[in-house]
């Protein structure tokens, strides 16, 4: 299959191949908040929850730099809440490497988040 003929197959039905940012925002947090849960398990290796670690820290980080682009349309007050997560993100992720913490409250954080992109009210 050529270039041209999957080109044309992926857009005359992008419903299938392509997905809304919120689905994509959405599937990406699940992805790390699992592995952050695996991670997290008694007898898993450390190594596993590092590499979960740095996985939501690249996709928190990926967040941020979308936050601060002047372009981004989402209501000031929400970027900055969200802004503040990744911070929070930051810190709280070094001090589990440390071992100073769990990730239970990336977890939250990340299902909170989740929460809101599918439109449910946050407790």
């Amino acid at each position: 299959m050529n270039a041209e003929s999957l080109a044309r197959g992926i857009y005359q039905n992008p419903d299938t191949h392509l997905r809304d940012l919120r689905g994509l925002e959405y599937d990406l947090l699940a992805r790390c908040t699992s592995a952050l849960r695996a991670g997290s398990r008694d007898g898993v290796p450390f190594a596993s929850l590092a590499r979960a670690l740095d996985m939501n820290m690249r996709l928190w980080t990926a967040f941020a730099a979308d936050l601060a682009d002047p372009g981004n349309t989402l209501p000031s007050e929400l970027r900055a809440r969200l802004f503040y997560l990744y911070e929070f993100t930051v810190h709280h992720s070094r001090l589990v490497l440390d071992g100073q913490a769990a990730a239970e409250a990336l977890v939250e954080i990340n299902t909170s988040v989740m929460r809101g992109l599918r439109g449910v009210a946050v407790e």
